[in-house]
């Protein structure tokens, strides 16, 4: 007799026949069939739950919902071992480990992730087997057990390299270095972190510039581990090249890649060494101020001067008088990922940070008011005394104040780290209330070796003597969001763009003429670019890159010119000035910020000038005005922006009204 295939359905249909009192002969054989068919149904589905309640685990445990993380994969884990699903049981328990490890119950998340490597190497799950071994040995280090944590990520070590998991390798070197660390074995600390540098490195090649950023944010711990190494043995030096090493490395390499002579070449540029850091604070004639944030611990501090002279000063971050909010304490690893997210691993300075922010009024991302009109200026008052500027003061530039130049006049670049590029540095306030910029001429660039690369821009935009000059306010706005809604006009942004025009000899370009196709022609043959509009930070994204300045729309565009449109362009500017709202501001990454300024300098710009936040309409007028009268008369523009600041803040007070722009890059 040939049987039919019944499945869950026709088991229903059958148990329904019997409830209301039809019956036929069915033969045995038939009803075995139909009761494994059923149970191999009923086992898919409970898989297909324990599957659910894994994910959701997850996704509550993203949102620090740890206890009904643990009940989701509670649950999980009790249907995994009723249907004896053995690799998802493992699964369920290393995510469980992982919960407990983040809410430092250690021995609870020893107990699971033995559980799982015993799992593991029962089934022969080579990759499950590394992954239980990394985190017992982070469970280990936890405790102060550094014998066990170096054994267990040895073993990792071992396996990662047996199966060829490089990422995993990577990570293995990482903590087994950091744990050396630990253990005072610092020889044998510092070998093991280059490797694992050098294994980050070999993944980063071949990559596009977005890969290279995204892969990025996964390596930044061996090149902080190894800092902190160096430190230890007193090799400053060293440490100070391993910081440039680790930071902004795809940023150089897509703005070495453009200035290449062909693009059939490859290109390969080598972090810069000590001499080479000496030189280009020479050929710079600046002071370089370079920041590494070394989690929740410390915050080194590296000033490089004219002359070669560098020193190194050390600030202890545990000391500093920050409240945090109970949700933000310490520092968790994510279950998902096994490791540290970059925004949870510098709270203490973050939180400084935005408190700066919040004295200035300054902060959030204010995006329910890009489409409103900049807002005017607070009235003429008293010098203000602001605590919170003065403890970043206090921070920032108190270690270091006696290194720096006396002469106003003389540069000082700051290259920031991290959260620190939020940091309106022009508007520290030392303990007398004098804003930093009354003292000192100030630049920022997002790590040194930029600067040697943006110097190469200038002196190949100097060469054209290009004398078009491009200047852009207030434009038929375009329409953003979902639904459509038109941003609203800015007219202070037009009269500011008809007098800028005037003094740089030109045409002001407004309203409907300024659309995003003409605009872009004509920024490919402008020496000096002035955009006075809207600028958007959040709202627009395109190929993962935050930011765009909105232009008159035309045609089928929809007048919004984005970042990833401008990394796309060929500029030959000298200076751009994005007079507009976060123009500076973008994603905080390994590799820095992505966003507007990444992509003119990436475009080949030596020079811009970016606001930090929202700024104000008439100040902002006043400011960019004086800029360029102070250009005229001197063609520094760090200096010139300087003396435009110090004169805008006698009508204007609040650093909230003059302090949003920083010049990044070139100061001539």
């Amino acid at each position: 007799m040939k049987l039919q295939k019944i499945g869950l359905s026709a088991l229903i249909s059958i148990l329904a026949a019997l409830t209301v009192g039809e019956f036929r002969f069915i033969p045995n054989s038939q009803f075995k069939i139909i009761n494994s068919q059923a149970l191999a149904q009923t086992q898919v589905e409970r898989k297909a739950e324990a599957d659910r309640l894994l994910q959701q685990g997850l996704q509550q445990l993203k949102i620090s919902q740890f206890q009904a993380a643990l009940q989701s994969w509670q649950q999980a884990l009790i249907i995994y071992r009723q249907i004896k699903d053995r690799q998802s049981e493992g699964k369920a328990l290393g995510s469980l480990g992982l919960a407990y490890y983040s809410l430092g119950d250690y021995a609870k998340a020893i107990e699971y992730q033995q559980q799982l490597l015993a799992i593991a190497r029962e089934i022969k799950d080579r990759q499950s087997e590394g992954k239980a071994l990394g985190s017992l040995g982070l469970a280990y280090l936890s405790l102060g057990d550094y014998a066990k944590a170096i054994e267990y990520q040895q073993q990792l070590l071992a396996i990662a390299r047996e199966i060829k998991d490089r990422q995993s390798e990577r990570t293995a070197l990482n903590n087994l270095g950091r744990d050396l660390y630990k253990s005072g074995n610092l020889s044998a600390a510092e070998k093991t972190l280059l490797d694992s540098i050098k294994v980050s490195e070999s993944l980063r090649a071949g990559l596009d510039d977005a890969n290279k950023v995204s892969i990025f944010e996964t390596q930044t711990n061996p090149y902080v581990n190894l800092q902190q190494v160096f430190i230890a043995q007193k090799k400053t030096n060293d440490a100070l090249e391993i910081a440039e090493r680790g930071r902004a490395r795809a940023f150089v390499e897509l703005l070495a890649s453009r200035q290449a002579p062909s693009a059939s070449v490859p290109t390969t540029i080598n972090p810069p060494n000590i001499q080479q850091i000496k030189q280009i604070a020479k050929e710079q004639n600046a002071t370089l101020v370079e920041y590494s944030i070394i989690r929740n611990e410390a915050l080194y501090i590296w000033v490089i001067k004219p002359t070669g002279e560098i020193t190194f000063r050390s600030v202890d971050i545990k000391s500093l008088d920050i409240n945090l909010p109970e949700a933000t304490e310490g520092t968790r690893v994510s279950a998902a990922t096994g490791r540290r997210g970059l925004n949870e691993q510098y709270t203490a300075i973050s939180e400084m940070i935005r408190g700066t922010r919040d004295a200035l009024g300054v902060s959030g991302d204010i995006t329910n008011q890009q489409a409103a009109n900049r807002p005017n200026s607070t009235p003429a008052e008293p010098r203000i005394i602001y605590p919170k500027l003065q403890q970043s003061y206090q921070l920032l530039i108190q270690p270091i104040a006696d290194l720096l130049p006396a002469d106003p006049n003389a540069a000082i670049i700051f290259i920031p780290h991290q959260s620190l590029f939020l940091v309106p540095f022009v508007a520290l306030q030392d303990p007398a209330g004098q804003y930093l910029i009354e003292k000192h001429t100030i630049l920022t660039a997002p790590a040194i070796q930029i600067l040697q690369l943006t110097r190469q821009s200038r002196q190949k935009v100097r060469q054209l003597s290009l004398q078009n000059n491009l200047v852009v306010g207030n434009p038929t706005m375009p329409k953003i969001g979902n639904p459509p809604r038109q941003l609203d006009p800015l007219p202070g942004s037009e009269q500011e763009a008809i007098i800028i025009a005037k003094l740089l000899n030109t045409q002001a370009i407004t309203g409907s003429q300024a659309t995003k196709s003409s605009i872009v022609q004509q920024m490919l043959k402008a020496r000096i670019i002035h955009l006075a509009t809207h600028g958007l930070l959040n709202e627009v994204k395109r190929r993962d890159l935050p930011g765009a300045i909105a232009l008159a729309p035309s045609g089928n565009d929809d007048g919004l010119l984005t970042s990833s449109e401008i990394l796309d362009l060929k500029l030959n500017a000298e200076l751009v000035v994005l007079s507009a709202c976060n123009t500076g501001r973008g994603k905080l990454t390994g590799d820095g910020v992505l966003g507007l300024s990444r992509a003119l300098i990436s475009a080949g710009v030596p020079s811009i000038i970016v606001s930090l936040w929202f700024v104000p309409d008439d100040s902002t007028a006043e400011l960019m005005a004086e800029f360029y009268r102070q250009l005229q008369q001197n063609p520094n523009k760090a200096q010139a922006l300087r003396q435009a600041m110090l004169i805008t803040m006698k009508m204007h007070p609040n650093p909230q009204d003059w302090a949003a722009f920083t010049l990044i890059g070139e100061a001539e």
